[in-house]
This record gives C-alpha cells, sequence and structure tokens, in this order.
C-alpha cells in the first residue's frame, strides 16, 4: 500500500467537499445525466453508506465509500483521486472497501462505472482487483453507457 491512511471521514469536510465536487464534474462532463450515478454529499450521509478517505500526512490523496446494499452484497462509490493517479491510491482503497465488504460478512461488492474512454483507468483499476463484468445490479437498469463489474467474496479468500 502506498504511504498514507485510510480511514472513515466526513464527506461534509471542505477538502473532501471540494474532491467529491470534481468526482461529480467528471461524471457530468463524460455521461449523459440518466447515466450519472455519482452520489453527493447528502447521499454520501445515508446510514448505508461508509465514507473513507486516504490522506497522506493530513492532505487528501482519494475517497471512497461502500454502500452496504443488503446483508450480503455491497457497492463500491464515490471512487476518486485527487493529483495521484498511478501511484497506488486507487487500488489501496478498493482492495480496503473489498476488506471491509468481507469483514461484514458480504458475499459479494459490484460498482458502476461508465463505459466510455474517461472510465477505462476505473475499469481496469477494478479488473485488476479481480471484478468481472456483470448484468445491472440494485437500482441500475441496462446502458450502453454503463459498465456494472462484480467481485464475488467466498470464505475460502484470506
Amino acid at each position: 500500500m502506498p504511504e498514507g491512511e485510510i480511514s472513515i471521514d466526513d464527506p461534509r469536510t471542505e477538502d473532501v467537499r471540494e474532491l467529491l465536487e470534481t468526482h461529480l464534474a467528471f461524471a457530468d462532463t463524460h455521461s449523459p445525466p440518466e447515466d450519472v450515478h455519482a452520489l453527493d454529499v447528502d447521499g454520501l450521509l445515508d446510514p448505508a453508506v461508509t465514507f473513507f478517505s486516504f490522506r497522506r500526512d493530513g492532505v487528501l490523496l482519494g475517497v471512497g465509500a461502500l454502500k452496504q446494499l443488503d446483508e450480503h452484497n455491497a457497492e463500491l462509490k464515490s471512487m476518486h483521486t485527487a493529483a495521484a493517479r498511478g501511484r497506488g491510491i486507487g487500488r489501496a482503497m478498493v482492495d480496503h472497501l473489498v476488506d471491509i465488504a468481507r469483514e461484514r460478512g458480504c458475499s459479494r461488492v459490484s460498482i458502476e462505472t461508465g463505459s466510455m474512454e474517461a472510465f477505462a483507468p476505473a475499469q481496469g483499476l477494478c479488473e485488476a482487483a479481480g471484478f468481472r463484468p456483470c448484468g445491472p445490479f440494485g437500482h441500475y437498469r441496462s446502458s450502453p453507457k454503463s459498465t456494472c463489474m462484480t467481485l464475488l467474496l467466498t470464505a475460502s479468500e484470506g
């Protein structure tokens, strides 16, 4: 894991809000409105969502959230890094969120992201972490602009 700390954070914190605004602007720029599923601050305050930040020496470098869909299924949300791409921060966050889901007894973790070229790094990151394409889950619907991926967690995994 890159040097830094992942911990539960408050999405209302000023630097987090700024990064989330960047995340939402990215989604709005690269996806049609009906396929923008990024959570705003209010959405991240939902009791089903646990929000995390990656900080190094107090400086925010990335965020991510885990949304509990039901007893056995969770979803990765609001994954974004700040001027830190290619340094392993996104992968560290994905691994952390998957570990949290596993600790909670989930058998599946899924993610929805865009299917356009701008989202290729997110798709590649998830694929490298073991996620595989799947059909729509939760409230998502089939869309050519949306890619759903899932990772099955088994009891034999460490």
